[in-house]
């Protein structure tokens, strides 16, 4: 595992500069300056320290649901005794490991493969599986529609305004969409060159795309806007939530009654905490990677929260002990 970081390295200003990028990655230095309440060169500075101790990074993520590069597979894991740290470096080594959280509970370690297609999948699951020799058991569900995706997520540390300012007009919540059945659409060689160049910094200023990648400012800023404007494109902060006052993250596997998974699925996502939710197949039909600020607060999380949905027959939560690994990028756990 990679070293811990402490989270006394950073203060109030810092965590507004994160909640300001969580809304959009890649507003405008002045935009992010007027919420923050400094000067557009003592927020970059913040920005570069905080990205410099690996506590923060922006980039550019992909609705999979909207293109035709994959589909997404959660994996529930559990390990050898005594070998789940192992195991959890493996995985996290992988180039198809998007997320890697090592938790507590029914589980010891969630990973959401990615793969281009059903023979890609069997061949990351069954045949070349990092760690196969540290693994006891397996459970996988796949993921077939979002109900929130974690780009979209509110760390309430900025007011309800801020979102409304900082957003793009053409970013909406998946809950919102109208084309959920529409057929995902290939994306051209230059958008998937601009999507590549921006997982690594989605803050990437247009003139250096462009220089990188040898097309035209132009060319490259028409790119970039139609995958914003199809939903194809979102710009995430990867930062810890403890770092913002949210102690507890943790994943939530519900199953619920079918006829009653849309409402319920809609619910949740309205919930503050929830950063992703999902429709999937399995036993677990609905998942959420959720944050709370205290572990105490799932209790009343479970009753009034989980209990209270529309169609609940069972629920499991796994309680998350270091995230390794977020939108492909590895992480090093704060203390």
């Amino acid at each position: 595992m990679t070293g811990r970081v402490p989270l006394d390295t950073i203060d109030d200003l810092d965590r507004r500069v994160i909640a300001a990028l969580q809304l959009n990655g890649r507003a405008p230095w002045s935009a992010v300056a007027r919420w923050v309440g400094v000067s557009e060169t003592t927020v970059q500075r913040r920005y570069k320290a905080l990205k410099e101790q690996g506590l923060l990074r922006v980039v550019g993520t992909l609705e999979l649901d909207r293109t035709r590069e994959g589909s997404s597979m959660l994996v529930r894991v559990q390990a050898r005794p005594g070998h789940g740290l192992d195991l959890a470096d493996r995985l996290a080594a992988s180039p198809d490991v998007r997320f890697l959280a090592v938790v507590t509970g029914t589980a010891d370690l969630v990973v959401d493969f990615v793969a281009r297609d059903n023979d890609e999948m069997m061949r990351m699951l069954f045949t070349d599986l990092p760690g196969a020799d540290l693994i006891t058991s397996t459970e996988a569900v796949a993921v077939i529609r979002a109900f929130r995706s974690a780009s979209m997520w509110d760390t309430g540390v900025l007011p309800p305004e801020a979102a409304k300012d900082l957003r793009p007009a053409a970013v909406t919540s998946p809950c919102d969409r109208e084309d959920w059945d529409a057929t995902p659409q290939a994306m051209t060689a230059l958008e998937q060159e601009v999507v590549a160049a921006l997982k690594e910094d989605g803050r990437t200023q247009i003139s250096a795309l462009a220089r990188r990648l040898g097309h035209t400012e132009s060319g490259v800023s028409r790119a970039m806007d139609r995958l914003i404007s199809r939903g194809v494109l979102h710009f995430r902060t990867l930062a810890e939530p403890a770092l913002l006052g949210y102690d507890a993250e943790f994943m939530v596997w519900l199953s619920i009654e079918p006829h009653h998974l849309d409402r319920a699925g809609r619910r949740l996502a309205g919930h503050p905490g929830t950063k992703f939710l999902a429709a999937a197949t399995g036993r677990f039909n609905l998942v959420g990677h959720m944050v709370l600020p205290r572990r105490t607060d799932l209790f009343r999380y479970t009753v009034d929260v989980l209990g209270e949905l529309p169609g609940l027959i069972a629920s499991d939560v796994t309680l998350h002990l270091a995230t390794l690994k977020y939108s492909w990028h590895r992480m090093d756990p704060i203390v």
